[in-house]
C-alpha cells in the first residue's frame, strides 16, 4: 500500500472508529461518570494479587470489602477524571456527549459523588481489610486523577508509560489485603501491568488518534507517528510475555500449571502485536490487539487463581519445584522443594 493510499484509508477510517466505539447504549448520567467498564479489569487484578499469597484463599468478608472497596474508589477516580477533563470532553466529538459536558449532570452533585465513594472505599478497607490496603487503594486513585489525568496526558507521550502505575496498584492492594504486607510476588504482578498498559492503551490511541490529535492531547501516535507506535507496542507486548512467565516462580503452588497455559496467551498477543507493527494504520488490527489484551490480562489473572486450586498441585515426577526443569537446575534449592 503507497503511502498516499494509506493515508486515505487512515482519514477515512479513524473518524469511523470513534463514532464506533462512541456508538454504545447510553447509561444513567451518575453511572456513566463512574466509567463502570474499566472497574471490572482493576478488581481481576486484585483478585490475581491476592492468589500468590500463601493466604488464599481469602475469607470471603475480607474480600468481598476488598473488591468492594476497589469498586468504589475506582468509581470515584472515574468521576473526578470526568470533572477534571470535562472542557476537553467538550472538544473532542468521541466524548462531547458524556454526561459533565452536555450538561445532563451537574458538576456538584458528580464532586457530591467522588467525595462519598472514596469516603465509603476507605472506611469499608480500613474495617473490612487493613490500612495498608486503604492506603494503597487512595494511592491508586490519586495517581489516576493527580499524576496521569492532571499531570501526564496533556504533557507527554509517555503518559501513560508513567501514570499506568494507576492501574497496576490493584494488585497490591489485593496481596495486602490478603497478607497484611507486601512481598516480591506482589511486585511482579504489579509489574506486569505497568508493562502491559502502554500496548493495550496505544492500540487504542492508534484507534482515536484523530481526535486525539485535534484536542491537543500528546498521545504517542499523535507525537511519533503510527510506525513509532506499532514498533513501541511490539516491544511492551514482548515485555509483558516475557514478564508473565515469571508467574512460574512467583506462585506459592500450581506454578507448573500456570506456566503451562499462559504460554498460548503470549503466542496470541505476539501474534497480534507483530501483524499490526506490520501495519499500524490498519484500523482492524489495532482493534484486535486491543480486545486482546484485555482479554489477556483476564485470562493472567484466572490463571492465577486456577494454579491455587487443589486439582493444580502437582509437578514432574522429582522436581517438586514450580520451574521448568533448566531453571531449576541453575537455581539452589531445588531439592527441598518450593511448593506444596
Amino acid at each position: 500500500m503507497t503511502a498516499t493510499a494509506t493515508a486515505a484509508t487512515t482519514a477515512t477510517t479513524a473518524p469511523a472508529t470513534a463514532a464506533a466505539l462512541s456508538r454504545r447504549p447510553r447509561l444513567p448520567a451518575w453511572l456513566e461518570v463512574l466509567k463502570p467498564r474499566l472497574i471490572p479489569l482493576l478488581l481481576a487484578t486484585t483478585i490475581g494479587g491476592m492468589a500468590l499469597t500463601a493466604s488464599w484463599p481469602v475469607a470471603p468478608p475480607r474480600l468481598l470489602a476488598t473488591l468492594g472497596g476497589g469498586a468504589m474508589a475506582a468509581a470515584a477516580a472515574g468521576v473526578l477524571n470526568c470533572l477534571w477533563e470535562e472542557e476537553l470532553d467538550g472538544r473532542m466529538a468521541r466524548t462531547s456527549g458524556r454526561a459533565l459536558p452536555s450538561g445532563r449532570l451537574p458538576r456538584h452533585q458528580a464532586f457530591a459523588l467522588a467525595v462519598l465513594l472514596t469516603a465509603g472505599s476507605l472506611l469499608l478497607l480500613l474495617i473490612g481489610a487493613n490500612p495498608l490496603a486503604a492506603a494503597l487503594t487512595l494511592l491508586g486513585l490519586c495517581s489516576y486523577v493527580l499524576l496521569y489525568t492532571a499531570l501526564l496526558k496533556p504533557r507527554t507521550p509517555q503518559n501513560i508509560v508513567i501514570g499506568g502505575v494507576a492501574g497496576a496498584i490493584p494488585p497490591l492492594v489485593g496481596v495486602a489485603a490478603a497478607s497484611g504486607g507486601l512481598h516480591w510476588e506482589a511486585w511482579w504482578l504489579f509489574s506486569v501491568v505497568m508493562v502491559w498498559t502502554p500496548a493495550h492503551f496505544w492500540a487504542l490511541a492508534l484507534l482515536l488518534r484523530d481526535d486525539y490529535r485535534a484536542a491537543g492531547i500528546p498521545m504517542l501516535p499523535v507525537v511519533r507517528g503510527v510506525e513509532a507506535t506499532g514498533r513501541a507496542i511490539r516491544g511492551y507486548s514482548r515485555a509483558t510475555a516475557l514478564l508473565s512467565l515469571l508467574g512460574v516462580v512467583a506462585l506459592p503452588s500450581g506454578g507448573w500449571l500456570y506456566g503451562l497455559l499462559v504460554l498460548p496467551f503470549n503466542a496470541r498477543l505476539l501474534q497480534l502485536s507483530a501483524r499490526l507493527s506490520e501495519d499500524p494504520a490498519d484500523p482492524q488490527r489495532a482493534r484486535q490487539l486491543f480486545r486482546w489484551s484485555i482479554l489477556y490480562l483476564f485470562g493472567l489473572c484466572l490463571l492465577l487463581v486456577l494454579a491455587r486450586t487443589p486439582a493444580a498441585q502437582f509437578a514432574p515426577a522429582g522436581l517438586p519445584l514450580p520451574l521448568p526443569l533448566p531453571l531449576a537446575l541453575l537455581l539452589p534449592g531445588q531439592a527441598t522443594g518450593w511448593a506444596a
